[in-house]
């Protein structure tokens, strides 16, 4: 279990604080607003009202106790951007903070925070690629450019074998492991045959993978 400060209970940090109460971390909920804060109370462990920028108040929570600081902090950029900077003052071990454009992400790696999430940009680009792709079930983002596809096998490819089709030659994109009927198998043999009805885990680039299982 990992002891978790959160910053900031709007809708990004009620999802957060959510999550990680089905995960069993232990959360401390931080925001300016009481009627946020008591709507946040039956998902974290404690809470308390209070200006994340004030300096005596983020003492007083012994920020430098926690595993992990997350700033939730939505429409006040300036308020986030204090507060990171604040935090690992403070000596926070871990300082997590979101932003909406790249400049803000600058900012916040400069003052304070040691990673910096897109909530948004992540959803649109997941969005936009689930929009367009009547086989694919699940992407798993790793970085601006790399992603793991869980996507169905194309009807194209059934009776093929991994060997004929070749996609880390032509394509440049790995099968990590193929699912059927509830069964994982991850050390994939190149004769091995694809079936109807199988899943596979494909990683590599957003655009080989794109361009691999014909997603336009």
């Amino acid at each position: 279990m990992k002891t978790i400060l959160l910053i900031g209970i709007g809708r990004f940090g009620t999802h957060i604080a959510k999550h990680l109460s089905e995960m069993d971390q232990e959360i401390m909920a931080i925001d300016k607003d009481e009627e946020l804060i008591n709507s946040i109370l039956p998902f974290v462990t404690s809470a308390q009202i209070g200006d994340s920028t004030n300096p005596e108040f983020m003492k007083s929570l012994g920020v430098n106790n926690y595993d992990v600081c997350i700033v939730a902090i939505g429409d006040e950029f300036q308020s986030s951007l204090e507060t990171a900077l604040l935090l690992k003052e403070l000596g926070a071990k871990r300082v997590i903070a979101r932003a909406s454009t790249d400049v803000q992400e600058k900012f916040l790696l400069r003052n304070g925070a040691d990673e910096v999430v897109f909530p948004e940009k992540q959803l649109a680009r997941w969005t936009a690629i689930y929009c367009v792709a009547n086989n694919l079930l699940d992407y798993i983002e790793l970085d601006d450019e790399h992603a793991i596809f869980e996507i169905e096998v194309p009807h194209e490819w059934v009776g093929r074998s991994v060997a004929e089709i070749d996609i880390r030659r032509k394509h440049n994109v790995s099968i990590m492991a193929v699912k059927k009927d509830g069964e994982l198998k991850i050390t994939i043999d190149p004769n091995k045959y694809f079936q109807a009805g199988e899943i596979l885990m494909a990683l590599g680039k957003n655009t080989d993978l794109l361009k691999c299982f014909k997603i336009q």
